[in-house]
């Protein structure tokens, strides 16, 4: 994630622990209702892609699609963007890493599925619970865990490398889920993971403390105090290499549980990068790495 587009700013999918939210009010918007409603299309997107790339400078570095909001949220039905910039990813064999959790990455499995030949692309499903009470509340606008294995198995029969985020692990909520979603990600196809650590950084805190003590009165407590406990005291831990994985017990609980059941179900076994060497400007000789 050295470089990331986002062909939208704000979320409708509305979930409610998104760091996201944050970059919200560098617009002027509120990282609450506004984030969720007001969303920020760049339509010239593509076109600012493909200027990028024609930098003579550029080494075809992977970028990752989503590094901030969802490419593939509601929006993208109607101005297609992410489908745009596979396009001139694929025309330039530019790596691209995506990370989703909206099955609309369905309709772009056919341009998926020649980057995946080309090995200049991979693709992670979000998958934070098999609860649906769970994530209705907490994840209102995204698609099903059920629905989202889905995508992980047919992108996977297509040929794509798929993964899976587990993100964000919740102490009292979601933490105990991470085998279950570990093995069903396996049986669908997918071979790596990733996960990070709850932390409520900026408004975040405010709009998460209130969402959790209306929607889990009877465990609000205990949550937000597990959460204390793995950011030394806090709810957020800016410290780079600390502050996704959290510290404390209850963190290495969850660092413990990821590595034994990777190591189970075979996740991240083997070594793979995306082929930076197939990078080409149209029309000109290939770049030698």
């Amino acid at each position: 994630m050295s470089y990331s587009m986002n062909p939208y700013a704000g979320c409708e999918h509305g979930c409610i622990y998104c760091y996201a939210r944050n970059v919200h009010e560098y617009w002027g918007y509120s990282a609450g209702l506004d984030f969720e409603r007001k969303i920020i299309v760049k339509k010239n997107a593509p076109k600012l892609l493909r200027k990028f790339l024609m930098n003579k400078n550029w080494d075809a570095t992977p970028i990752m699609l989503s590094g901030n909001t969802d490419c593939y949220q509601p929006a993208e039905q109607q101005y297609r963007l992410t489908r745009g910039l596979l396009e001139v990813c694929n025309e330039f064999n530019q790596p691209v890493g995506i990370l989703t959790k909206n099955s609309w990455i369905l309709r772009d499995k056919d341009v998926l599925q020649e980057m995946a030949k080309k090995k200049i692309v991979s693709a992670m499903v979000s998958i934070t619970s098999f609860n649906e009470d769970l994530r209705r509340v907490m994840e209102p606008r995204t698609t099903t865990a059920k629905q989202k294995l889905k995508v992980i198995q047919e992108l996977s029969l297509a040929g794509v490398r798929m993964g899976i985020m587990m993100g964000p692990m919740i102490p009292g909520l979601n933490e105990h889920e991470m085998q279950r979603i570990m093995k069903a990600a396996r049986d669908h196809g997918a071979s790596f993971t990733a996960y990070t650590f709850i932390r409520l950084n900026g408004a975040i805190k405010l709009l998460f403390h209130d969402w959790l003590y209306k929607n889990f009165p009877d465990r609000a407590d205990k949550v937000w105090h597990l959460i204390e406990q793995s950011h030394d005291g806090k709810v957020n831990d800016s410290r780079w290499g600390v502050r996704m994985r959290g510290e404390g017990s209850i963190a290495e609980m969850v660092a413990q549980q990821y590595k034994k059941y990777g190591k189970l179900y075979g996740m991240n076994a083997e070594e793979w990068s995306l082929d930076r060497t197939k990078f080409q400007v149209p029309g000109q000789q290939g770049k030698l790495f």
